[in-house]
């Protein structure tokens, strides 16, 4: 059996544990093995509901109220208690904050090994795969070698898998963990919603970023205009965030989020690697930029050598005039 955890919000499972669940029916059709899940915390049930179609039998439902805030110990407690009860071949959570942090804790729990951010993973004993290392900029080729190999799986490695019509709903099998309080210690104490205003980075099929080029706070206006006449969202590099210029969740790369939408426009962007790890997974991106020798330029599809504040203002004028918007 594979064990995936899967982590949700507002009753719905997240994009990334998703991806991981691509990777994990991919495993268990190769090995004859069914796939579980594991779902914890306020609204398990309900996010339960909505992997049907996926493939998965079961999902373990564990709905104890000591968990309905985020408790990375007591996860992963819950999780070993899990693997003792089912035996699973392999346990996998998606490579998220959460999804690394609960999956180091099992690793310590249980005394085995973690591969993180892997990318690909071919069966056999010992298990063969691809995981991403410094913050994406390397490629290591590994063994794992363990009992029951844990694993989490980096962030738009895998696609979504389409549910299959008419497809079937997990039996929901609800768990009762045994959790002491040195597992309780540590737990979310409150949370502070982001502005849900516009479209979100990481769901965005669009976006448009700012980068230093951009010349000032009052400047984004331009990319503004564009986003919204594509419907896309507005992301920054880190330059613009340490300048105070936007906030922080709009940072693209390593210490912000990771994006994948159909096409990325990167507007006066240099490109260092920290935003093209979190770029990299775009499947299109356009770089506007005067110097035609930007590390962007190494990574995308298109290029406009110019001035941003010509361009985007001519192509958003050229929308205008196709759409008559």
């Amino acid at each position: 059996m594979i064990l995936g955890l899967v982590e949700h919000a507002d009753g719905r499972p997240e994009r990334l544990s998703l991806e991981m669940l691509s990777l994990a029916s991919r495993l268990g059709a190769a090995a004859s093995e069914p796939v579980h899940a594991v779902l914890l915390g306020t609204g398990a049930r309900e996010a339960a509901g909505q992997l049907t179609g996926r493939g998965i039998p079961v999902a373990h439902v564990v709905e104890d109220e000591r968990l309905a805030a985020f408790a990375p110990v007591a996860w992963a407690a819950t999780i070993a208690q899990l693997m003792s009860a089912n035996a699973p071949a392999v346990v996998q959570a998606a490579g998220s904050d959460r999804g690394n942090e609960v999956m180091a804790h099992l690793a310590a729990r249980t005394d085995l090994p973690l591969a993180a951010n892997v990318t690909d993973v071919t069966l056999g004993e010992p298990l063969r795969l691809t995981r991403q290392r410094w913050a994406g900029s390397l490629l290591e080729d590994a063994v794992l070698d363990a009992p029951t190999k844990l694993l989490t799986v980096a962030p738009h490695a895998f696609a979504i898998e389409e549910p299959a019509s008419g497809g079937s709903a997990p039996s929901v099998e609800s768990f009762a963990p045994t959790l002491t309080d040195d597992d309780l210690r540590v737990a979310v104490a409150r949370r502070l919603e982001p502005d849900r205003a516009g479209i979100s980075l990481t769901d965005a099929r669009v976006v448009v970023g700012g980068g230093r080029g951009v010349g000032s706070p009052e400047a984004f206006s331009e990319l503004e205009e564009l986003a919204a006449l594509l419907g896309a969202a507005v992301g920054v590099s880190r330059v613009v965030t340490s300048s105070g210029w936007r906030p922080h969740s709009q940072q693209i790369g390593q210490t912000g989020l990771r994006i994948a939408p159909d096409l990325y426009i990167a507007c006066g962007i240099s490109g260092a690697i920290q935003h093209i790890v979190g770029a990299k997974a775009a499947k299109r991106i356009l770089a506007i930029n005067t110097d035609p020798d930007a590390p962007i330029m190494s990574v995308a599809d298109y290029a406009v050598i110019g001035d941003l504040h010509q361009v985007v203002p001519a192509i958003s004028a050229e929308i205008r005039r196709v759409t008559g918007r």
